[in-house]
C-alpha cells in the first residue's frame, strides 16, 4: 500500500495581514509531497479548527506576526481538546519571542520556527513530528 500523504493546514489567525511566510512554507511542504490547505488571511481560531476537522489534517501550522501568539495558540489548542482532536499536531512560526516558546510548548505546541529557519528544516521537522505520533 502506498504511504498516506501528510495533510497540513497552514493558517493565519487574527488580524495580521502579512502572509508571505505562510505561503512560502505552504509551497515548500507541498513541494515536499504533502497535501497542504491554506486558509488565507484573518481566520478565527474556530474557523481554523473547523477546517482542520473537515479536512482531516495531521497538523496545523500557524503563522503569527501580530504579537497575539499566546492567546491564539492557547485558543486553538483548547478548541482541539474540546473537539477530542488532540491528535492534530500544532506548530507555528512568525515573530515569537524566545521567552514565549517554553510557555507555548507547555500548552502542547510541538514546534516554533523562528525567522530565518530554512524550509528544509521545517519540512524535516514536520515529517518527524507527525511520524512520532
Amino acid at each position: 500500500m502506498p504511504e498516506k500523504k501528510l495533510r497540513i493546514l497552514i493558517a493565519k489567525p487574527g488580524l495580521d495581514g502579512h502572509d508571505r511566510g505562510a505561503k512560502v512554507v505552504a509551497r515548500a511542504l507541498r513541494d515536499a509531497g504533502m497535501e497542504v490547505i491554506y486558509t488565507g488571511l484573518r481566520q478565527t481560531p474556530e474557523s481554523i479548527v473547523e477546517t482542520a476537522l473537515q479536512e482531516d489534517v495531521d497538523a496545523i501550522g500557524l503563522s503569527i506576526l501580530s504579537g497575539a501568539h499566546n492567546y491564539l495558540f492557547q485558543k486553538i489548542i483548547d478548541l482541539l481538546k474540546k473537539e477530542d482532536a488532540e491528535d492534530i499536531l500544532v506548530f507555528g512560526g512568525g515573530i515569537i519571542p524566545e521567552e514565549d516558546i517554553t510557555y507555548l510548548k507547555s500548552l502542547g505546541v510541538k514546534k516554533i520556527f523562528r525567522p530565518g529557519t530554512s524550509t528544509e528544516k521545517i519540512i524535516t521537522d514536520v515529517k518527524e513530528m507527525i511520524h512520532k505520533i
